[in-house]
């Protein structure tokens, strides 16, 4: 099949008549994959294109637009009919080229500066189904965008060493970049199921603010992702911290923010241990990440002491419930064996701690984060507040229970709570 070409020469309306009746047509028979608009006439310095997106948002079409800056990211998502509306108003006074790709074809408009419009339309390129920066036909709900929960062309890939300066991913990186999009999934998830859900429905000119703070930031790939996301992707108002014991990682970070530009995302120089909560001091996330023994107990004592909503832990090095194993006669013959005692000392440390979650008003779940051929360190702790109070007498009662079986005197996060008063007994 040859590319059919329609030349409107000096009627710049009726090209746009056609190339907007291909784009609703593809809405509404659901071939829509993507469109782009390209070649911006300056009137908004340094923004080089517009992505538009289909999705689904609360069980509702929308139009997702990505407005594409040198430094910066900005979404906005807008129902079906809005969106359109705003393409019409983009289409020839801000943009001069647009490119829609459908399951079937590819249309591209091009306006002139004499205002002639050029249309022209092609068969869809095979190797558009293959594009894993382009998602399924159909797939329009934001989970099911597994592979796209950020975009490689984001700036701070390139200021933190993803991706080369042509937005390409750096071999060895590839399970960073691979980390990077699980970490954003888990949290997204969550997010939707915690009480700050409503922030998604927000913007950044007036909705919720959600403050998040990332114990143990180190380079930062997390930490600017996740600002990546909430901010760019999301459009919500979000303040981010990445707290971190070097110095020098903190002036690096905070390097790459100055020279991206970038709001509502800083670095600090300082420990979980002491990090104060109160007003001024707002968190809505806690996350600490390989976070070595006792300091993951810390970290979630001071998520609970600050109220937080939401918090993500990913602990290692066990050494606290170690020594105090006992072998119960039952098990003897099974934690003879150093390897099992090491192993069974991890799961009893942190059911403990999910447990204690619990007591303490959350959801906890533990689970693999991700796959042991990407890390070592792939056990999540993730606590998501409930909305409903429960009594925690039940779930002390297991605790102690384990306390007693395994002949444990001691378990930091409890001891924690309690000198707060935030655990019952």
């Amino acid at each position: 099949m040859q590319p059919a070409t329609e030349t409107l020469a000096g009627r710049p309306q009726a090209g746009a008549e056609r190339f907007f009746a291909l784009l609703e047509g593809s809405l509404a028979a659901g071939s829509f994959v993507r469109l782009v608009l390209a070649k911006p006439r300056g009137a908004e310095p340094g923004l080089e294109r517009v992505i538009v997106r289909r999705i689904v948002l609360r069980g509702e079409d929308h139009l997702s637009f990505l407005y594409r800056h040198a430094t910066r990211d900005i979404t906005k998502n807008l129902r079906v009919a809005e969106g359109l509306a705003l393409l019409h108003e983009l289409l020839g006074s801000t943009f001069r080229n647009a490119h829609l790709l459908t399951s079937t074809e590819e249309v591209q408009i091009s306006c002139s500066k004499k205002g002639q419009a050029h249309v022209t339309v092609a068969p869809a390129p095979r190797t558009a189904d293959a594009d894993p920066q382009t998602p399924a036909v159909g797939a329009t709900a934001h989970d099911r965008e597994k592979q796209r929960w950020l975009d490689l062309a984001s700036p701070f890939l390139v200021a933190l060493g993803v991706t080369n300066a042509q937005h390409q991913l750096v071999p060895a990186m590839s399970r960073k970049w691979k980390q990077i999009n699980k970490f954003i999934e888990v949290f997204a998830h969550a997010l939707a199921s915690s009480p700050l859900a409503d922030a998604l429905t927000g913007s950044l000119n007036g909705g919720r603010q959600v403050s998040v703070v990332d114990f143990g930031s180190g380079k930062g790939y997390l930490t600017f992702a996740i600002h990546e996301w909430l901010r760019g992707v999301k459009g919500v108002d979000a303040q981010v911290t990445g707290v971190e014991l070097r110095p020098d990682m903190v002036r690096l970070c905070n390097g790459a923010i100055h020279k991206l530009g970038l709001q509502g995302l800083r670095f600090e120089e300082g420990d979980v241990r002491n990090w104060p909560v109160g007003p001024g001091h707002e968190m809505n996330v806690m996350i600490a990440l390989h976070a070595c023994d006792t300091a993951t107990d810390h970290a979630i004592h001071l998520g609970v002491r600050a109220g937080a909503d939401i918090i993500m832990c990913s602990p290692c090095c066990h050494k606290q419930i170690r020594p105090q194993l006992l072998s119960p006669h039952a098990l003897r013959p099974i934690l003879q064996h150093g390897i099992h005692m090491d192993q069974q000392a991890e799961m009893l440390t942190d059911s403990l701690r999910a447990l204690l979650l619990d007591a303490c008003g959350y959801d906890t779940q533990v689970f693999e984060f991700i796959a042991l051929e990407h890390t070592s360190k792939n056990k999540m702790i993730l606590a998501v507040r409930r909305a409903l109070p429960r009594a925690a007498g039940p779930v002390l009662t297991q605790i102690e229970e384990l306390k007693q079986y395994y002949g444990i005197r001691d378990h930091c996060l409890e001891t924690l709570l309690k000198a707060q008063g935030l655990l019952a007994g």
